[in-house]
């Protein structure tokens, strides 16, 4: 029996009493903030007082109400004892303390995600609101007291995930399901890696994850932070404001690139040579170049001070610099400890000779020439861009430190050629701005976040990873990603080796096999490329099984039909995607701008906001759109580096669409695509 939907007219009385208690719950959610804003900061000094004005304005930003968006989704009713409570986005009370919504991110709140007629964890029913605009306009009730009756699907539930986005990406607060809840909730000490099929909500799972850390450890994450990782501008752009709608504004969000900005990227590599800097062998050889640098005394160390000039030995020098090697330190801590270790065997002397020399006056024989002098022929600076163009340019350095890891060919490949005249002048890649923090990584520690979220690291090469890894050494991470969607020549190709290289081989792999925004014949297109891009994946299901939204046409001159289907397309409401090969993104720009058809370009920061994106496939990974026109997939395969790669660039494509699909070729589709996929035995 399906559950109870009401979308009545005034005065239904239940409809009429929920709007109430959401008018109320508005009131009350303006008198918590203006009760912030009233507070006087005023802290025992003026440091204080600012950390206390921060708090404060942190406070009143999370309770700002924003009238387009629902206070609270759902309503659960326990039956013993007899409670009620709203669920929403974030906590209100009244003014006698009493809780009007209680945070989604509550434990109290976990039973409307998880509850089911046979686990009904105390409850006696659910309801979930149908709201426009901000304004309560249903209500649905699903009796979990009634074991006899199945759970049926919620039309309220349907018509949220459904519902067509225009602009960035929304919360999925509402509507999130039981086993993406598990993972949400997952404890902060916890590192999970979530592979996702296109529409299973892997993004929102790991946004929806920092929402609920932040909020259940806010002391601890406050002080070492949260970090989202995502591949592009655009992605980030584009869920930007997930985690202020959930009431957060403390994580930070960069891309790799940014992440691991030590050196001004404007050059590529080839696929074979940005594989190898990408491969974790590089680490060993870092590692080598850095600690050959490590020199045994070949003098004593002589110290004047006054009339005395002390001595100590060569070999005595070289069992220092033994001892501060064997203590395992980073580079740069190192090279500190040793002045104190040399000065602190002349304080022996000292005492061996009758004298009381002090603390201070063992830091004074530390800051002496003779001892800064030692120190930088036992133990030189060192400066890890230098060392990775050392490395890049100089062949017999290279030899010497890849002997035995790398063989000839390959390190040939490593090799710049030409040479650039300076450091200045080289042009750096972002594999090599990797090695670059691989080395910097030896020689001081990078400080640990509390948790990282890393999306889309199916891409990412092994020594990328273990930069983000770094930065999250003593916390914990999310990562998600899909296999088949890996795009680059280093992507991953096992999540246990991925969770290696991050540093987290004790993580735990979940997969999401359910779709719930991609509909079923467009996901069925896409997975008829499974076998020849990630033949170890089962094809994703849809629930949504509705038909009618996907089209594929056979064209010839492809600008014109790719412009009148993005006009027809937006006939319809929601957002608009058109995916084209990247050599076609100009002509078809100018062709919509001549036809005067408001669009913005995807990765153009300075574009317009418009309901039609034109999209480069290259940037189309992490988006979804109601609509999707996609052009030539061929073209867009060829683009690639392989055909495997290309193929994988498609199946990102064919899976961004959330309404319709509009496939357009001139040239005959990949032979996959043309192929049904055979049914699994």
């Amino acid at each position: 029996m399906p559950p109870a939907a009401t979308s009545a007219p005034l005065p239904d009385p239940a409809l009429v009493a929920e709007q109430r208690h959401l008018a109320a719950s508005r009131e009350a959610l303006g008198r918590m903030r203006e009760m912030v804003e009233r507070l006087d900061a005023e802290g025992g000094n003026a440091v204080s007082t600012e950390y206390l004005k921060a708090t404060l304005w942190h406070r009143a930003q999370a309770l700002i109400d924003d009238p387009e968006t629902a206070l609270f989704f759902g309503r659960i009713d326990y039956a013993d004892p007899a409670e009620r409570f709203y669920v929403g986005r974030r906590h209100v009370q009244d003014g006698m303390g009493d809780p009007m919504v209680v945070d989604w991110r509550a434990d109290i709140s976990r039973p409307f995600y998880r509850a089911t007629s046979e686990t009904p964890y105390g409850l006696k029913q659910r309801r979930r609101f149908g709201f426009q605009h901000g304004t309560l306009t249903a209500y649905e009730d699903e009796h979990l007291d009634r074991a006899a009756e199945p759970d049926s699907p919620s039309r309220i539930l349907e018509a949220e995930i459904e519902r067509p986005r225009v602009g960035p990406m929304r919360d999925i607060v509402s509507t999130i399901q039981p086993d993406q809840d598990a993972l949400v909730r997952a404890d902060l000490d916890r590192t999970i890696c979530v592979q996702g099929a296109p529409g299973t909500g892997k993004t929102a799972v790991g946004l929806h994850r920092a929402a609920y850390l932040l909020y259940a450890h806010r002391e601890r994450l406050r002080r070492t932070g949260v970090l989202v990782v995502g591949p592009n501008d655009s992605f980030l752009r584009y869920i930007a404001d997930v985690l202020p709608a959930l009431g957060e504004i403390d994580a930070s969000q960069t891309t790799v690139e940014q992440l691991l900005a030590t050196v001004a990227v404007r050059g590529t590599d080839t696929a074979p040579a940005g594989t190898l800097k990408g491969d974790a062998r590089m680490a060993a050889v870092i590692e080598r170049a850095v600690w050959s640098h490590l020199c045994e005394p070949t003098e004593p160390l002589v110290v004047p001070r006054g009339s005395v000039h002390w001595r100590v030995p060569t070999d005595e020098l070289a069992e220092l610099l033994e001892s501060v090697r064997s203590r395992q330190v980073r580079y740069a801590a190192g090279r500190a400890m040793l002045p104190q270790r040399l000065a602190h065997a002349v304080l022996v002397q000292m005492e061996e000779r009758g004298e009381s020399p002090d603390d201070r006056v063992q830091d004074a024989v530390a800051r002496t020439k003779a001892v800064k002098v030692c120190t930088d022929a036992m133990w030189p600076a060192l400066d890890p861009t230098k060392l990775v163009y050392r490395l890049l340019t100089d062949q017999a350095f290279l030899a010497v430190h890849a002997d035995g890891i790398l063989d000839a060919g390959e390190q040939a490949l490593l090799r710049w050629s030409p040479r650039p005249r300076s450091i200045a002048r080289a042009a750096w890649s972002a594999a090599d701005a990797a090695l670059v923090d691989e080395a910097a990584s030896l020689l001081t520690r990078q400080p640990s976040l509390g948790h990282v979220v890393l999306d889309e690291a199916q891409d990412l090469s092994a020594m990328q990873l273990r930069a983000v890894g770094r930065r999250c050494s003593t916390g914990s991470a999310t990562v998600l990603g899909d296999v088949a969607q890996g795009t680059t020549p280093w992507a991953v190709a096992s999540w246990t080796d991925a969770l290696a290289h991050l540093g987290k081989p004790d993580g735990v792999v979940d997969e999401l096999k359910v779709g719930f925004r991609v509909p079923a014949d467009i996901l069925e297109l896409a997975a008829r490329l499974l076998p020849a891009i990630a033949p170890d994946l089962a094809p994703p299901t849809s629930v949504r099984t509705e038909r009618g939204g996907l089209q594929i046409r056979a064209v010839s001159d492809l600008v014109p039909p790719a412009v009148r289907a993005a006009v027809e397309a937006l006939t319809r409401p929601g957002s608009v995607g058109l995916i084209v090969p990247g050599s076609l993104a100009a002509a078809i720009g100018a062709a919509l701008a001549t036809a005067g058809v408001p669009y913005a370009t995807m990765g153009d920061p300075t574009d317009i906001d418009a309901r039609l994106d034109v999209v480069p496939a290259a940037l189309a990974k992490g988006l979804e759109f109601d609509h999707v026109v996609l052009v030539e997939p061929a073209a867009i395969a060829a683009e690639e580096l392989d055909e495997r790669t290309g193929l994988r660039r498609v199946y990102v494509c064919l899976t961004r669409a959330v309404t319709t699909l509009c496939v357009l070729h001139e040239r005959p589709l990949p032979e996959a695509l043309r192929r049904r996929r055979q049914p699994s035995s």
